[in-house]
């Protein structure tokens, strides 16, 4: 294999790993957050020359900041075109509220506004039954709305039991209003479920437009460097997929950043022989956790983007429903760049708002002027001087300044503030691993806990500390394990089926017949040699909402006692007999091309060159060994600096390197 190139696009730095066939380099620089693509090809150029690249991956959170709303990131005018008596189920939604006693909540405003969602004379039947689309008044409403920018989204009740419908409008509306980005539902998602279906299906035509300038933008910034190898983008479900792909499904790459870090674990895991993994990635804007079994990060087919409250897979109503499949993450606002504050009640808080890269944490000496956990670490001795390999120089006395600003409403110093800052950013990071470990049946304290990310080793002892979890793994390439992750992730591609009806033999005989069909362009669209192809069954008691994601392996009857399995597991109990019926809410076909890659060992040259005074949250002020590189030892209390990120050992604690170059933390 050649020379390839992970890069990965954080809110306050972007990460990129070459590898060369034989080694691994990393380097970070400063994210330009209004021109992100730039970022890219300068982290690219600090490591190689672009033209020597035989390929590119490349993750970006920029479906996430849209709905954020981040400044420069509109989102563009969308037009619902649905049936009669249909137009406000966006609006109507579900009745979940992720903040049940607040009386003054007030649910998300819907994506198209009332009057941008208009009814036609079109209605599919459970039964089969077709009321055709009116032409006259598709023409009439596309004379009406068409203009430069405008999405159209065809989405029609039951449209999975003849996707053709949606399709003959949609197809309309292209000759009517040429140019404009046209979306129907089933394309996205040929499911059951209207308000999800819907929603999705506009988050993805929302996202169309601005991923399509992104991937243009950044395609010729890199051409001008030379590059003319294959870019690929990762998904929010782990794989790697062509551009095109991106550009017309997008809502399958919004969470394709945090993907990338809980990817590189799983592989880690796998190599290491570690069963269940936590991965806990901060960087410089939030911090994600996941779970690992076997390797394999847990994946769901359900999130919402732009929530206010992403913590845990049962709490929602906040967002906006997209349904496709993603890695299951927890993500706080807790990172480098969180800003602390002062509520009016005189009480220290962390986040959620961050300093992000322009201007930064206070010590960058950048511009910014109030302390974050950067600067909270600094303060306390935990951090060196400089930062990105040397790159970035910070300003104690600035970090200083920012903390003393908290004096007067707290009655804490500079110092004690610093301190409780930290406590509160633990805090917050527990809870999200709480959710992906206590909340899914898993004890902590038979977890092995990866932690990564820029700031992630400067918490992770004491985080497992108060966990009560026994060993910590940093990888190799801590600071940019994102990053590395986008380099072994594999190509691969997800398919819905509009798999629907009864669990029977023949129903699966059906998928089967349609999934091998389905995996033969996938495979061909990835340029896969070779390939693997699963495919996964949505099933669930008739009558009830949420499907349980099952293999399709073997026979109705096997898939059935997987099914009563998963469910016993999740719910307790079965119901209770006579049984309702089990039925297929669909199934999802992912493709995903053979490859394999034995990672070299990152350098073990850590030597010993001085002591400071830095404070740990079990003991207090302690006189630190530093180590400049990783030493193939340690005893806490230490400090060790890398390139890409900073690794705390408290007292009481002990740093080995391991095989692959990175560091096992265990209490003594």
């Amino acid at each position: 294999m050649g020379a390839a190139a992970g890069v990965d696009v954080g809110g306050t730095f972007t990460d990129v790993v070459v590898f060369d066939g034989s080694s691994f380099r990393a380097s970070k620089v400063l994210t330009r957050v209004s021109r992100p693509w730039v970022s890219v090809r300068e982290a690219v150029e600090r490591l190689i020359d672009p033209s020597a690249l035989e390929r590119l991956v490349h993750a970006t959170t920029l479906g996430t900041n849209m709905f954020l709303g981040q400044v420069g990131l509109e989102k563009p005018r969308a037009i619902l075109i649905t049936g009669r008596g249909f137009r406000d189920i966006l609006e109507i939604g579900r009745q979940a509220r992720p903040d049940p006693y607040n009386m003054f909540f007030e649910k998300p405003k819907p994506l198209v506004p009332r009057g941008d969602r208009v009814e036609i004379s079109a209605r599919i039947y459970r039964n089969g039954r077709i009321e055709k689309p009116n032409v006259e008044e598709v023409k009439r409403i596309v004379r009406e709305t068409c203009a430069p920018g405008v999405a159209y989204v065809v989405a029609l009740v039951n449209c999975f039991v003849e996707p053709e419908v949606e399709e003959q409008v949609a197809r309309l509306v292209e000759e009517l209003c040429p140019g404009a980005i046209v979306e129907w539902s089933c394309r996205v998602d040929p499911r059951p479920g209207e308000f999800e279906r819907f929603s999705t299906a506009v988050v993805n035509a929302m996202l169309r437009p601005m991923f399509k300038s992104y991937l243009s933008r950044l395609v010729e910034e890199l051409s001008k460097a030379g590059f003319r190898g294959r870019l690929l983008i990762m998904q929010s479900s782990g794989g790697l997929a062509p551009p095109d792909a991106a550009r017309e499904q997008p809502v399958y790459f919004i969470e394709s950043g945090p993907a990338a870090g809980a990817v590189a674990s799983g592989f880690y895991a796998g190599l290491r022989g570690d069963e269940i993994v936590a991965s806990f990635d901060m960087g410089g804007t939030t911090a994600k956790a996941a779970l690992i079994v076997d390797g394999e990060p847990h994946v769901t087919d359900y999130f919402e983007v732009g929530g206010r409250f992403h913590a845990g897979r049962l709490v929602r109503g906040s967002g906006y429903p997209v349904r496709v499949p993603h890695i299951d993450l927890v993500e706080v606002s807790a990172g480098g760049g969180t800003i602390v504050w002062v509520d009016k009640g005189g009480g220290l808080r962390v986040g959620p708002l961050s300093a992000g890269a322009e201007p930064g944490p206070a010590c960058y000496g950048r511009g910014g002027d109030r302390p974050t956990i950067t600067d909270a670490h600094l303060l306390l001795g935990r951090l060196p001087d400089v930062l990105a390999g040397g790159r970035l120089r910070l300003e104690k006395r600035l970090a200083e300044a920012a903390y003393r600003s908290l004096t007067r409403s707290t009655g804490l110093d500079a110092y004690d503030a610093a301190v409780e800052a930290l406590r509160l950013a633990n805090v917050e990071m527990a809870r999200a691993l709480r959710l992906v470990t206590v909340e899914r049946g898993v004890d902590p304290s038979g977890v092995t806990l990866y932690a990564f990310g820029g700031a992630g080793p400067l918490h992770a002892a004491e985080l497992a500390a108060e966990l009560g979890v026994q060993r910590v793994y940093i990888p190799p390439y801590a600071g940019v394990f994102s990053a590395l992750g986008l380099l072994v992730a594999k190509p691969s591609m997800t398919k819905t089926l509009p798999l629907i009806g009864a669990l029977d033999d023949k129903l699966l005989d059906e998928a089967k017949r349609a999934a091998a069909e389905e995996a033969e362009r996938l495979a061909e669209k990835l340029g896969c040699r070779s390939y693997t192809a699963s495919v996964h069954i949505m099933l669930s008691y008739a009558g009830q909402g949420d499907a349980i994601r099952v293999p399709l392996r073997g026979a109705a009857q096997e898939v059935r006692s997987a099914f009563e399995d998963r469910y016993r597991r999740s719910f307790g109990l079965l119901p209770p007999e006579p049984r309702p019926p089990i039925v297929s809410k669909g199934a999802v076909l992912q493709v995903a091309c053979r490859t394999s890659m034995t990672p070299p060992r990152a350098p073990v040259d850590g030597k010993l060159c001085c002591e400071r005074r830095a404070y740990f949250l079990n003991t207090g002020w302690e006189h630190a060994r530093v180590y400049r590189g990783l030493p193939r030892s340690a005893e806490g209390p230490a400090i060790v600096e890398l390139d890409t990120t900073t690794i705390v050992v408290p007292p009481g604690w002990r740093l080995e390197s391991d095989e692959y170059g990175g560091a096992i933390l265990e209490v003594l």
